[in-house]
């Protein structure tokens, strides 16, 4: 007798870290329909896509309006009239091209929901959602049904009786043998073992083969309309608002009814306000339906001031709430396809109704324009202040993207007064794109910051935003001074470390500026909204802060052993994993080059280049290994790429005495200037890597390698090694904001090459080759040449930066706590903090409007509580409030 628990508390590379190689090959075959493609529906397609599924179909009769604007990013306002489905495609497509992605703009219908594994409803009608509800839990289809309404969001999940769970929370369950399980109220388990059974209070605990009770073996998702009567089936987000909640579930329902009484009138919701007033007989009309229901729930305290809240946002439309709800929904998602993470339990109802005015009405008349769906909760005096609003943020990573995707659909600084000010010094990378939505395959190389500011400003051409790529660090006080400041409204933090953190904070409280704060680390996330004299601040780290490392590191100028780690761990996927597929996709796919191009021409000449030099001959000019030989001389050649041409490529871009465009060094704080190794095979580091990348080689070409070193050192003199000279046309324009590796973007002689490797894959005699063995990592193995490769390629480049070193044991720890961002979760985060900025916007002051996040998407735990007040101390009968901390932290993509 066994029992199987797990504890709720708890592109792709980065979803592979997150969800592991079984789980992704599972996503990697589901097909999944996504209805509606208005903010939410979007919202939810985004990130469905960027995780990696098979397929993905979106589907909506509808055409776009004004006030789809206010959430839908990818809309303009050229697409006002024409189908939302059809109208968003090219830049869904776009996201990921691994997923194949297509537009459906008939209706729904049961021929057409048979053919995927997953259904994801949005903008639908409650019969809609009971009629294919049922449908899809007599078939087995995975059913998530999301919705908004202004400040109020729901979610339920349905994924029928059969569905498994392979891994509920990450962690290895817990598997112990009972004896005896008493039929007493509450039961009593005796377990068979003398040892502690490990299990906690809270925890899941599966029964499996009970003989005797058998209504212990199964517990089974209800069907949408017997949920619809079970309230025990809610999760609670904020355990201040059950009775909200729990009022929510009927009032939803009452609202469909309440549209159903008006489509004749063509007014499908509650109206807001016209004029000054509140139309009180809507909201008394959707109290009398909420009632009526509640004659059969019997609720012990029913929320009327949350119903009557509810008819006054309803024909809202924010991009805030949509960000958070359309990525729970996504996440719902993924784990219907890959049986990772434990599934929605049934119903989740989120509301925001803190961010209204306090204690007074706003005027929400439409007037035609991209944020009426705003305009519809906040008003318009509200809109024009938000325009005028001057915020400075930190980070254009997975959550800056997300933030500014947000601030670019409210209209954050968009006015004629209002200004978004963005500083980022990395460079985008290839990995970044299945997170940070705003880049493409054309981008890599380039500034993100600058990158993300063009991006956005596309989604919302009025919008008002500078770009900068210096680091905010003491060295950068020249620029970011008290007058900089002290012309902020707010700033909000998307970074990556604690450190960095904890400064901001100081300089906002010294400039007594809000801040809002928000971090992730896997599918766990926290928001903080830090009020002047309102709210307590950062604070200071603590010694036991990032003990878990999210890491989205700096690629090209790594200051800490965790980079070099990472760093190293993407040399291993990009040689011994993804090249290797690449040839087999090739082999098998004959439209696999046509499908690399339209990926653009700098990702496209990576990929076909190392495809054709994959499957050509040393001799004939490639890199395809004959020999053993062949593959000790490709180590050492990739020794000399790695830890020295590359480094002095890069100084030859960046000189050490190189200046940013505001004047400052640099090769300053802890952007560390590197220098090149010379190969010498006396060093254990050198020759570590040299033996563990030669035999990792010859395992994707299953060739037969050799630990030996005395041998490998013999075959090591006769390699020639080619000569390198950095490229002397490379030109850096310190002035542009758009400055970046120039010389790794493709040029007119690279274009060439490009056509040239097209006319080379095109023939047969390729076609015919042998496919490649492709290597997943596997850290626990200390036979396979994984964590040797990892330690030593980590270590040099270590070496090149004055980065101490990690042994092997150390390397193993932190590499196993590396977990990167991902797109779901940074997206929530974003969401939460864009709602808190609403609060910020209108000057909220009582601290009861306030809400911190902590969140975990993968074990269905939420908590918003009110923050935390400054502490206060008294000095000379003076009273002060200085500066607290808040002890949980994680990082941001």
């Amino acid at each position: 007798l066994d029992i199987i628990l797990t504890s709720k508390m708890c592109l792709n590379k980065i979803s592979v870290y997150v969800l592991g190689h079984e789980a992704m090959h599972r996503m990697g075959s589901a097909s999944v329909l996504i209805a509606g493609m208005k903010g939410l529906g979007v919202e939810t397609a985004k990130n469905v896509i960027l995780s990696g599924v098979k397929s993905v179909t979106v589907q909506d009769q509808g055409v776009a309006t004004w006030s789809d604007l206010s959430s839908q990013f990818f809309l303009k306002e050229s697409h006002v009239g024409q189908n939302r489905a059809l109208s968003s495609l090219q830049q869904l497509i776009a996201l990921n091209p691994h997923v194949h992605v297509s537009a459906h703009t008939g209706p729904l219908n049961k021929d057409l929901i048979l053919q995927f594994e997953v259904v994801v409803l949005t903008d639908s009608s409650l019969d809609d959602q009971k009629q294919f509800g049922e449908l899809c839990h007599s078939h087995g289809i995975k059913l998530i049904i999301a919705d908004t309404k202004g400040l109020c969001g729901q979610l339920f999940c349905d994924f029928g009786e059969k569905f498994e769970v392979l891994d509920q929370d990450g962690e290895a369950p817990a598997s112990v043998m009972i004896q005896h399980i008493s039929k007493d109220n509450p039961g009593v388990v005796i377990c068979t073992d003398d040892r502690k059974h490990g299990l906690t209070d809270g925890a899941k605990v599966v029964f499996s083969e009970v003989q005797g009770m058998t209504e212990l073996n199964n517990l089974k998702p209800k069907p949408l309309h017997e949920a619809l009567n079970d309230h025990e089936l809610l999760i609670w987000t904020d355990f201040g608002k059950i009775s909200r909640h729990q009022t929510l579930h009927l009032a939803f329902q009452a609202l469909h009814e309440f549209c159903c009484c008006l489509i004749i009138s063509s007014l499908f919701f509650p109206r807001s306000l016209v004029g000054d007033f509140l139309m009180q007989s809507d909201a008394d009309s959707l109290l009398a339906i909420v009632r009526e229901l509640n004659a059969a729930a019997q609720l012990e305290q029913l929320d009327e001031a949350a119903v009557r809240n509810l008819s006054c946002t309803a024909r809202g439309d924010l991009a805030p709430m949509n960000a958070f709800i359309g990525s729970v929904a996504a996440q719902e998602v993924i784990k219907a396809c890959s049986g990772k993470f434990t599934p929605l339990q049934q119903w989740l109802y989120f509301d925001a109704f803190e961010c209204l005015p306090e204690g007074k009405d706003q005027q929400t008349e439409s007037k035609g324009t991209r944020y009426d769906g705003q305009v519809a909760v906040f008003g318009s005096a509200f809109q024009e202040k938000l325009e005028r609003q001057k915020y400075f943020l930190v980070g254009a990573g997975a959550i800056g993207c997300e933030l500014l995707k947000n601030f670019a659909l409210i209209g954050l600084g968009a006015g004629e007064e209002g200004l978004v000010t963005v500083t980022d010094m990395d460079f985008i990378e290839k990995s970044n794109l299945n997170r940070q939505f705003l880049f493409r395959s054309q981008d890599i190389k380039k500034s993100k910051s600058a990158v993300a500011a063009k991006a956005v400003q596309e989604m919302n051409p009025k919008m008002k935003i500078t770009a900068h790529q210096n680091r905010l660090d003491p060295d950068s006080e020249g620029v970011y001074d008290y007058n900089f400041f002290m012309g902020l409204d707010g700033v909000a933090a998307a970074l990556d470390n604690v450190e960095a953190r904890v400064y901001l904070d100081k300089r906002c409280v010294r400039h007594r500026r809000p801040m809002l704060e928000g971090g992730t680390l896997g599918s766990k996330g926290h928001t903080l909204a830090v009020v002047p004299h309102l709210t307590e601040s950062y604070g200071p780290a603590k010694s036991s802060a990032g003990n878990d490392i999210p890491l989205c590191t700096l690629k090209n100028f790594p200051h800490r052993i965790e980079h070099t780690l990472q760093w190293a761990r993407d040399q291993f996927e990009g040689l011994f994993k993804n090249a290797p597929e690449n040839v087999n996709s090739y082999l098998r796919d004959s439209v696999f080059v046509t499908r690399t191009l339209e990926q653009g021409d700098a990702e496209a000449l990576e990929i076909l280049g190392g495809v054709w030099s994959s499957l050509v001959d040393v001799e004939a000019g490639g890199q395809r290994p004959q020999s053993w030989e062949d593959c000790v001389s490709w180590a050492r050649c990739k020794w000399e790429t790695l830890y020295n041409n590359d480094i002095r490529q890069l100084l030859h871009c960046f000189p050490p005495e190189e200046v940013t465009a505001s004047g400052l060094p640099f090769w300053s704080g802890s952007k560390r200037c590197p220098h090149p190794l010379t190969f010498d095979p006396s060093k254990t580091t050198h020759m570590d890597y040299v033996v563990a990348a030669a035999n990792l080689y010859g395992q994707i070409y299953g060739i037969e390698g050799t630990k030996e070193h005395a041998s490998i050192r013999k075959t090591l003199e006769g390699v020639r090694v080619p000569a390198f000279t950095p490229k002397s046309s490379v030109k850096i324009h310190l002035e542009s904001s758009s400055s970046c590796f120039h010389c790794l973007c493709v040029l007119p002689a690279e274009k060439a090459q490009l056509e040239e490797l097209k006319g080379k894959l095109a023939s047969s005699s390729l076609r015919g080759s042998a496919p490649m063995f492709p290597i997943d990592f596997e850290k626990d193995d200390d036979t396979n040449f994984h964590m040797d490769y990892i330690v030593a390629a980590s270590n040099l480049r270590a070496e090149n930066y004055d980065i101490p070193a990690a042994d092997r044991h150390q390397s193993k720890r932190i590499a196993g706590r590396i977990i990167p961002a991902i797109a779901t979760t940074t997206a929530a985060v974003a969401g939460l903090m864009c709602l808190e900025l609403y609060k910020l916007v209108q000057g909220h002051r009582e601290i009861r409007s306030y809400r911190s996040a902590y969140i975990n998407l993968a074990v269905q735990y939420f908590v918003m509580s009110q923050p935390s007040r400054p502490q206060h101390f008294e000095v000379s009968s003076s009273s002060l409030k200085p500066r607290s901390f808040l002890v949980i932290r994680f990082g941001s993509g």
